[in-house]
């Protein structure tokens, strides 16, 4: 604790932790979080990759809303078994000491990493509504696409808004 800290009011010292204060702190927490992330993800990131595999059209876009819930149930489950994975693989790349953007952006980086690898094939599997091959004949054309896309959807909008939405949380219930 900062010598100075006691001085400073409630909202200033969590403007201080605002780091801490965008990360879920239980368990419940955590599941509004994931919930958040998931849901945003998939809704942006399934029709996406599906209309590059396919086209963009009206058509494609309205048989990809048919495999969302599909998705996510997949996603849901892929994200909490790469979690300890994800966290051992961040742990070699950033410093307990590293800042909070840093350690935020390469734990996006290894969980997408990681939840890509996956996907590319069981999101292949899920859209074409059959368990074959294809996905590992075209595995390295279209996990690089796959990855960036995920990475820029998970980087830029789904978690900075999860994160947001926790932080007003905490601040009310500071509050």
């Amino acid at each position: 604790m900062n010598f100075a800290e006691p001085f400073f009011s409630l909202k200033e010292r969590l403007i201080m932790k605002k780091g801490y204060m965008q990360l879920p702190h239980n368990v419940h927490e955590t599941m509004i979080f994931m919930g958040i992330v998931s849901i945003i993800s998939v809704n942006i990131i399934t029709p996406l990759i599906s209309m590059f595999e396919t086209s963009f059209s009206w058509h494609n876009y309205l048989m990809t809303l048919s495999i969302i819930p599909f998705m996510w149930m997949a996603v849901i489950i892929i994200v909490l078994l790469a979690q300890k994975p994800a966290i051992v693989l961040k742990n070699q790349f950033v410093d307990k000491h590293d800042s909070f953007g840093a350690q935020i952006t390469v734990n996006i980086l290894c969980n997408v990493i990681i939840i890509s690898v996956i996907m590319t094939i069981i999101g292949t599997w899920i859209g074409q509504r059959q368990i074959s091959f294809a996905p590992f004949y075209t595995y390295f054309n279209n996990w690089p696409r796959n990855f960036g896309i995920a990475f820029a959807v998970e980087a830029l909008i789904a978690q900075p808004i999860a994160r947001k939405v926790l932080l007003f949380k905490h601040i009310h219930l500071a509050n």
